[in-house]
C-alpha cells in the first residue's frame, strides 16, 4: 500500500534536529495567543466547522479548581475548532493521500470535554475513540449528545463506555428528526486513558474485530515538562498496537501520529520533539497544506510521526 509514502513525499525533509526545528518555528513573527482558551468563563461555546454548527459545553468551575491531575481539559482551546475543520476538510492531505478513509479507525489522546474532531470526522471514517481522564466524561458525553449527526433521527449513532447523558439539544434533535439517516456515520466512543497510570491495549478500540488504529491524534497536549515522557510513550504504545497485531492487520500500513499544538514555551517544545524523535520519524505539515489560522505565524504547528520500527 503506497498511501503513506505518497503523504510523506509531500511533507518535505524529515526533521533531524529538534533545536533547528525550534529555531525555524520560533524565530519568525508569531501572533500572541495567550494561554489559548477561547473563553474560559463561558458555559458553552458555539463554533462552525465546514458549514456545520456545533455547541460545546465546558466547565469554568473545574478549570479554576485545584483538582489533582490537571484541569485544562475542562474548556475548549483555540486550536480545537481550527484543527477539526482542517482534519475533516475535503482537501486534507491525510485523505487525499488515502492514508485515511471511510474504513479508518482513529484514537485521540487528551480530548478533554471536546469531541469536535470526532464529530467533524464522523461522515468520513469508521471509528473514533476519544480518551482522557474520567473527570471529562460527563461533559464530553453531553457534547456528543448535543451534536447529533446531520440528517439523523433522535437516536444517536454514537456509543460510549458509560451511560449517555439525558441532557441534549432538543432543538437540534427536532431539527433533524424528520430527516433520513445518513449513509455513513462513524462510531464514537470514549475510553479512560491516563498516560501515567493506564496500560495501552487493543481493548481501547472497543471492537473485538479491530485490534489497532490507523491514526492517532493529539491536539494541544504539549504544555509542560512533566507530561512529555508519558505522552510520547503513550503515543508509541498506541501506534505499536499495529505491529503487535500483524495477524489481524496483515498488509495494513503503520499507525500515523498527528500532533497539533500551540507554540508556547520553546524549551518545552524542544524537549517534546527530542523525546518524540526517540520513538518516531517526524515531519512537519508545510504551510501550503494548512489554512492561515493553523500556520506557525498564527502560533500553531502540526507534525506527523511514524514509529521508527514500523516501516512504511
Amino acid at each position: 500500500m503506497d498511501s503513506l509514502p505518497d503523504l510523506i513525499s509531500q511533507l518535505g525533509p524529515e526533521i533531524e534536529d529538534p533545536e533547528e526545528e525550534t529555531f525555524l518555528l520560533y524565530s519568525q513573527p508569531m501572533a500572541s495567543q495567550n494561554l489559548g482558551f477561547i473563553d474560559p468563563k463561558a458555559r458553552s461555546i458555539d463554533v462552525a466547522i465546514n458549514q456545520r454548527d456545533f455547541t460545546i459545553h465546558q466547565s469554568p468551575g473545574i478549570l479554576s479548581s485545584s483538582r489533582a491531575g490537571g484541569t485544562t481539559g475542562a474548556v475548549l482551546w483555540k486550536i480545537n475548532p481550527l484543527f477539526a475543520e482542517w482534519l475533516s476538510s475535503p482537501s486534507n492531505p491525510l485523505f487525499l493521500s488515502r492514508a485515511l478513509s471511510r474504513s479508518s479507525s482513529l484514537i485521540e489522546l487528551g480530548c478533554g470535554i471536546s469531541p469536535l474532531n470526532a464529530l467533524a470526522l464522523r461522515p468520513r471514517i469508521a471509528r473514533y475513540v476519544l480518551t482522557d481522564q474520567p473527570y471529562v466524561l460527563k461533559l464530553l458525553q453531553q457534547n456528543i449528545d448535543a451534536n447529533p449527526p446531520p440528517f439523523s433521527s433522535s437516536s444517536s449513532s454514537s456509543s460510549s463506555s458509560y451511560p449517555s447523558s439525558s441532557s441534549s439539544s432538543s432543538s437540534r434533535r427536532a431539527k433533524h428528526a424528520a430527516s433520513p439517516s445518513p449513509a455513513h456515520c462513524a462510531d464514537i466512543s470514549f475510553r479512560v486513558l491516563d498516560w501515567e497510570t493506564d496500560q495501552v491495549s487493543a481493548a481501547l478500540t472497543g471492537c473485538p474485530a479491530t485490534t489497532s488504529f490507523d491514526a492517532l491524534v493529539a491536539c494541544d497536549c504539549v504544555f509542560n515538562y512533566a507530561l512529555i515522557q508519558p505522552l510520547v510513550q503513550t503515543c508509541a504504545d498506541v501506534c505499536r498496537l499495529r505491529t503487535r497485531h500483524k495477524a489481524a492487520g496483515a498488509g495494513a500500513p503503520p499507525c500515523v501520529a498527528v500532533i497539533a499544538q500551540q507554540l508556547r514555551n520553546d524549551d518545552v517544545f524542544t524537549c517534546w520533539l527530542a523525546e518524540f524523535r526517540r520513538h518516531f520519524r517526524v515531519w512537519r505539515f508545510p504551510e501550503e497544506m494548512l489554512p492561515e489560522g493553523l500556520r506557525p505565524a498564527a502560533g500553531f504547528v502540526i507534525h506527523v510521526g511514524l514509529l521508527r520500527d514500523a516501516g512504511e
